[in-house]
């Protein structure tokens, strides 16, 4: 198992200073990323309005309630604190980002890796982990007299559940539960991008493993850039939500050579004057990975869809930070704010 040590805390607090300061980044980043410009006023304001009803919401186990509950909706919470660009292991959300860290894996099966409920929370929490990992120093994680696995350690355990799920479903890909034959690109979509997260942190995941699971996003991918559901149900219909979420996985597997990446990216693109729900019922959901595809995909794009976002996103916010939705206020205001952390880039994950 691989530990974080101080020096890679210190490097990564670092680098999140240095691309708050400096204009012109880093190698993986296009010089139309803005990265290191200011902040708009209007994202920071609704950010922190957000954060703070996440902080003062979170349970004293690292928990949220109210709605949708699990280690998914933990792993967005801890995604939310780790990408407003504090000090997770010093700063003003240090105690909260410990606390969700202790929650994950707390409550994570110690023989199996699974992190509960449904594959679904197992890929959220996955992810969570991966962005955590190398940020938060083990060390600060566990009070005194209370000792519990690394992140690291907790995030392999995660990975080999995943991929133990996988090598039992035909579909090469994920559903609900660990043990499903069939496959569906929603939950797959949360599993393989935090197998991908946790590749980018330098757990261990084989190709073959993200090899199949992409080559099922490729046969529920039509040539019009629409995506199926599962196997087919629902059809080819214009589900952005789903269509983003292939946008991403190609994106981030580095398979943008994919003639279905251009075609997602493509239908994307077209649709980018749109910010409301379509063919998925959550809006919310939809946004957050409509975010990060466009990111991935189309800076520009995104830029022109962002700018449209921010202005919905204040409109939409309840004067106490949240935003409604129908799986519960964490689940929503956690999904909405991270489609507005692409402003920050602090996030692994984020990284072009």
């Amino acid at each position: 198992m691989k530990n974080v040590d101080s020096s890679r805390v210190a490097t990564f607090v670092l680098l999140g200073w240095i691309l708050l300061v400096h204009s012109t980044l880093a190698k993986a980043q296009p010089p139309n990323a803005r990265i290191g410009e200011a902040v708009p006023r209007d994202v920071r304001e609704i950010y922190d309005k957000g954060l703070q009803f996440l902080v003062k919401s979170q349970s004293e186990n690292g928990d949220w309630s109210g709605g949708q509950t699990g280690p998914g909706v933990t792993g967005l919470g801890l995604m939310v604190l780790l990408a407003s660009g504090e000090d997770p292991n010093f700063g003003q959300y240090s105690s909260s980002v410990r606390k969700a860290v202790r929650s994950l894996i707390g409550n994570q099966d110690s023989s199996t890796g699974y992190l509960g409920n449904s594959m679904y929370h197992h890929g959220f929490g996955m992810l969570g982990l991966a962005e955590a990992y190398g940020a938060v120093d083990d060390r600060r994680v566990w009070t005194e007299g209370k000792k519990g696995r690394s992140i690291g350690a907790s995030l392999e355990l995660a990975v080999r559940a995943a991929l133990t799920s996988q090598k039992s479903n035909s579909m090469g890909a994920w559903r609900y539960s660990p043990g499903s034959t069939d496959a569906d690109t929603s939950v797959s979509g949360s599993v393989l991008v935090g197998l991908l997260a946790a590749r980018n942190a330098g757990i261990e995941v084989p190709d073959t493993a993200i090899d199949k699971a992409i080559s099922y996003y490729t046969k529920m991918t039509a040539p019009s850039g629409q995506v199926a559901y599962a196997g087919g149900i629902g059809g080819f219909d214009e589900s952005l939500a789903r269509i983003s979420i292939a946008t991403l996985v190609y994106s981030i597997s580095k398979r943008k050579d994919l003639p279905q990446f251009k075609s997602t990216l493509g239908y994307l693109v077209n649709k980018v004057e749109f910010t409301g729900n379509s063919g998925f019922g959550w809006v919310n959901y939809q946004r957050y990975y409509q975010a990060q595809a466009l990111f991935q995909g189309d800076v520009d794009a995104w830029e022109r869809w962002n700018k449209l976002l921010i202005r919905q996103l204040k409109t939409t916010q309840l004067p106490n930070g949240s935003f409604p939705g129908q799986h519960g206020d964490a689940v929503s205001t956690s999904m909405s704010l991270l489609a507005l952390a692409l402003n920050y880039r602090f996030l692994p994950i984020y990284e072009r």
